[in-house]
């Protein structure tokens, strides 16, 4: 039995594309729509353009299997339902719906009398479900609910796009039927590179001429990206990557100590919470107030310097003078963490709005004096 693989993703994600390192000697594509493939050099490719019939598509996989073809690839594999679909869509009955699932049921079945060292790969398209689940796309209800197609797949990946690059998903989000062998892939997502898939599928189950551990190690460096995995409700990070440089991180130190004999006690761990600033808010909020005077105290040095015995400065000729003196870099004041927040409120010190004015600095509203025409009675 042929190795079999599942590619699913939405249109124009890279899963045609992928196919652009797969070496055309040993590579045969099924083309149900017959549409050029998106990469330059895909001419090379032996391919069955235009045909849904799966009489025909089985009988294309056996004879390249047979000539010595060792990746099958079944492109737009949905369109094996669609374009039938399409072309009888205005005759009714329940006959048809069986012919598509048949045709569709048997090009996958087809694997079973192809050689164990050949690859077969499905690339379709995917649907949500109303249950949120994202999952191949199909027609009609007879191949979803008599058939859980994913199942007949052990490595089923997911195509996707994340900061203008392409990638194969290869672990379940918790809402699609992504999966694969323990252990078979390095990372989350990899690279859309459908030759090194194939690669890696011979060298996990050890069929045909495949790469040793150690070149597979250098080509899983090569391909492994740093996109975190979803979380249970299929939210990843703002940036879709892990984060290299973490605001806080948990760091332990080791603290040697002496009982009340004067013997040393075992090392205690303790946990100390490291921040990208070791200071207060408070603290670097006083710290930029005194950085703060000493610029106005230099400014002040060099209008004196400038200005001499004069009583009076121009203002332009003081703002060249200020623009003269090196700006303090000021740094932004840490979030309060709970502790100083309570320690403020106990204080009854609560804090006030920046953009706010405190009470000290609101300036004084004028009185008026509103004066009125006396009239003769």
């Amino acid at each position: 039995m042929a190795q079999m693989v599942l590619i699913m993703g939405e249109s124009g994600t890279g899963k045609s594309t992928s196919m652009r390192n797969c070496d055309p000697v040993t590579t045969a594509v099924v083309n149900p729509v017959g549409k050029p493939l998106p990469f330059k050099g895909s001419g090379k490719f032996e391919m069955l353009n235009s045909e849904t019939e799966s009489r025909k598509i089985c009988k294309f996989m056996k004879e390249q299997a047979a000539a010595g073809k060792k990746l099958i690839v079944v492109d737009d594999f949905q369109y094996i339902l669609s374009v039938p679909y399409m072309n009888r869509i205005k005759e009714n009955g329940w006959d048809k719906w069986n012919d598509f699932g048949a045709n569709y049921f048997e090009i996958i079945e087809v694997c079973k009398e192809l050689p164990q060292d050949v690859v077969v790969v499905y690339m379709t398209h995917t649907e949500t479900l109303e249950s949120g689940v994202t999952t191949i796309k199909l027609i009609g209800k007879l191949l979803r609910e008599k058939i859980t197609i994913e199942g007949l797949f052990t490595v089923v990946l997911r195509t996707g796009v994340n900061e203008g690059k392409y990638y194969f998903y290869t672990q379940n989000s918790g809402k699609d039927t992504v999966k694969s062998p323990l252990g078979m892939f390095p990372a989350y997502a990899i690279d859309n590179d459908l030759n090194y898939v194939v690669d890696k599928i011979r060298n996990f189950y050890e069929v045909g001429e495949y790469k040793t551990d150690a070149e597979m190690d250098q080509a899983d460096a090569a391909v492994a990206a740093d996109i975190e995995k979803p979380d249970s409700k299929g939210r990843r990070s703002r940036t879709g990557r892990k984060a290299k440089e973490t605001a806080e991180q948990e760091t332990e130190t080791q603290e040697n100590t002496t009982d009340d004999d004067g013997q040393e006690e075992k090392p205690k761990t303790r946990r100390t919470r490291k921040t990208k600033t070791d200071k207060t808010h408070d603290e670097v909020v006083a710290e930029n107030a005194e950085k703060m005077a000493d610029y106005q105290q230099k400014v002040f040095e060099k209008v004196q310097e400038v200005a001499g015995d004069a009583e009076e400065v121009p203002f332009v000729e003081y703002c060249k003078v200020a623009d003269s003196v090196p700006k303090p870099e000021l740094e932004e004041p840490p979030r309060r963490t709970r502790r100083e927040r309570k320690a403020r409120e106990a204080q009854g010190n609560t804090p006030v709005k920046p953009t706010e004015p405190t009470p000290e600095e609101e300036p004084k509203k004028e009185t008026c004096t509103r004066r009125t025409r006396r009239t003769r009675s």
